[in-house]
């Protein structure tokens, strides 16, 4: 037995079929955007990490630096190497 359906329910069904492909396609929207933007994040922190990382190697060596600069035995040798300075009687040799 088949019922026909009167206008008014077929109309009901397509503004209900309407009403939730709109939904759907809402949604499905919202979690593309969503999920784009995860991954932007993804990938800003492993390059933010990875310059973390970087600073703190430089920290270290900066640091190991500080604690020669302190010694003015390396603090003279330093100098002399660097500036070309040189104290009363060097001689001083370049080599290239």
């Amino acid at each position: 037995m088949h019922i026909k359906k009167s206008k008014k329910e077929k109309k009901r069904l397509v503004l209900i079929t309407l009403a939730i492909m709109i939904l759907l396609t809402l949604l499905v929207g919202s979690v593309y955007k969503d999920w784009q933007q995860i991954l932007k994040n993804r990938k800003e922190e492993s390059e933010l990490s990875q310059k973390y990382t970087a600073l703190l190697d430089n920290e270290v060596k900066l640091n190991a630096e500080i604690t020669k600069l302190q010694d003015s035995s390396y603090l003279a040798r330093y100098a002399k190497e660097k500036y070309m300075l040189s104290a009363e009687g060097d001689t001083i040799i370049k080599w290239k």
